[in-house]
């Protein structure tokens, strides 16, 4: 769920203004030799940092920078281009989720906190800064919050997969299997191209010992092309139920 979160994250970061477009980057033969391989995201990096020197003050190249510290797991370097942004302007958007999402990751999660509140100051019921902060607070054992969070933003949002995956999460991590199996059934009926939700219905589904379901999403992620050596481990618990 965790490596989910963040990709999904990282995608919506990757919408906000001043996130440049990545470009895939392909190994070549030329001249029979092979091209030594670059890293896309260190490239993109060193090109903003250079255009930085020329441009200090420019707000959309200090959060193209940051967003490649971010995707390159550099925090503290984003986090210093964030402080920068933010004391230049104090109520940009993007700066705001960008500098949440890295103290989060810093563990400093009441500086996060402090960030989506004020980021949802100023864009009240923004779904990505409200599913942030909810995350935050399950992430900080503020369990009670963090769930009436994620309730408000699934009774606002009623056909978000995002959201009914993400209160599943809450409710694994809180041992409530049942209401964890019904959220991940609804994300999936909801985003059906989804292979995370289907899996995790399979697990939470193995755990309850719901052998005909369990059934229905191996043979459900085998249709969709999952390698049955990926699917081994959920065929050998699938036979140890007996009913």
């Amino acid at each position: 769920m965790k490596k989910f979160l963040l990709l999904y994250l990282l995608s919506v970061m990757g919408g906000l203004k001043g996130m440049a477009q990545m470009r895939p980057f392909n190994q070549g033969v030329q001249n029979q030799t092979v091209q030594p391989y670059r890293n896309p995201l260190r490239d993109s990096l060193a090109a903003a940092t250079e255009a930085l020197a020329y441009h200090p003050d420019s707000i959309d190249l200090r959060l193209k920078k940051s967003s490649w510290n971010i995707q390159l797991e550099q925090w503290e370097y984003a986090k210093d281009d964030l402080d920068k942004v933010l004391y230049i302007d104090p109520t940009n958007i993007a700066g705001l989720f960008y500098r949440a999402f890295v103290n989060d990751k810093m563990m400093r999660y009441n500086f996060a906190r402090l960030d989506y509140q004020n980021l949802l100051t100023l864009v009240p019921g923004n779904f990505e800064a409200q599913l942030g902060l909810a995350l935050l607070n399950q992430k900080d054992k503020h369990y009670t919050e963090a769930y009436d969070q994620i309730n408000m933003l699934i009774e606002a949002n009623p056909d978000s997969a995002v959201a009914f995956a993400a209160r599943a999460g809450m409710e694994k991590e809180r041992n409530m299997l049942e209401t964890a199996a019904y959220d991940y059934q609804r994300a999936y009926e909801l985003d059906t191209m989804n292979i995370d939700y289907l899996t995790n219905l399979l697990d939470l589904n193995l755990l309850l010992r719901r052998k005909k379901e369990s059934r229905e999403c191996l043979e459900a992620l085998m249709y969709k092309g999952v390698r049955p050596s990926a699917l081994k481990e959920f065929g050998i618990r699938l036979k140890k139920i007996k009913k």
